[in-house]
């Protein structure tokens, strides 16, 4: 293979990366919108707060800021100890 058809492929295989990645982040953000929807829709069943309020709107925030974090924090330890068996 010639150096312009290197060139050529190399071009094409980059887009397809970031086409691939913009693709898998659209996706994502379509699932985060839908599980978005789904926890709000559980947590008014719960916390049948007046679902518009603005002290209903924080609590929800504050709760599903703890949840990310732990479920970050658990995924992260993870894959430090599958990077350390691994070495």
């Amino acid at each position: 293979m010639n150096e312009k058809e290197e060139k050529k492929t190399s071009l094409k295989l980059e887009i397809l990366e970031k086409v691939t990645t913009l693709a898998a982040a659209g996706f994502g953000l379509v699932a985060a919108l839908a599980w978005n929807s789904a926890i709000q829709e559980l947590f008014v069943k719960i916390w049948p707060l007046d679902n518009g309020s603005l002290t209903a709107k924080f609590i929800y925030a504050a709760v599903i800021t703890v949840i990310v974090v732990v479920v970050v924090a658990l995924l992260g330890r993870s894959a430090d100890r599958l990077k350390n068996k691994l070495n």
